[in-house]
């Protein structure tokens, strides 16, 4: 008998580590049913610039994407949603890129470069990766930093935040967006 509750306990912990984990890498979990869409041109915010080095060495500045709509990734290496989500976003950058779209990612690992590089090749990641700063983290986690991973931004041509994504949403979501603001 104290084995079937044993049992059963692990499997209900189990179940809710697994449900946590397919939401994001923290307890904050995705956004409410229904809020994929991305908001009303009116209503969005321009997002903040940064400047940041890519696994290739090269600096590069989100302002220098204006005109393109981005997805803007922030992910880590150790996240399992990010695993999920990434073979997904080298898909659109193959798919989109010749309709001014590009994918950006930037890693949260604080190890840096020296397991990050090795990801992205391992991965064969198709799109532009940095790695992030503590500034960057408190530019798009509004003053409190970035909470959970992945968090994605979608960035309309104009560069003004069209919606953000907290935690693992569906791949038709994404592409829904993608394809709405590439109209």
């Amino acid at each position: 008998m104290q084995f079937r509750v044993m049992g059963s306990l692990a499997a209900t912990v189990l179940m809710l580590g697994l449900t946590m984990g397919l939401a994001g890498c923290s307890p904050r979990g995705s956004r409410a049913e229904g809020a994929s869409s991305a908001r009303p041109a009116e209503k969005r915010k321009p997002a903040p610039d940064f400047q940041l080095k890519d696994a290739n060495g090269q600096m590069f500045h989100l302002a220098d994407y204006k005109g393109k709509v981005v997805l803007l990734n922030f992910w880590a290496t150790w996240c399992g949603p990010c695993k999920i989500e990434i073979p997904w976003f080298s898909e659109f950058e193959r798919e989109y890129k010749d309709r001014g779209f590009a994918v950006i990612g930037i890693a949260m690992d604080d190890e840096g470069w020296p397991v990050v590089k090795p990801y992205v090749d391992r991965r064969q990641m198709n799109y532009r990766v940095a790695v992030g700063s503590p500034e960057i983290e408190q530019l798009y986690g509004g003053g409190e930093g970035i909470e959970s991973l992945p968090t994605t931004f979608v960035i309309d041509r104009q560069g003004k935040v069209a919606d953000v994504h907290i935690g693992l949403v569906g791949k038709s979501d994404y592409k829904d967006e993608i394809e709405e603001l590439l109209r």
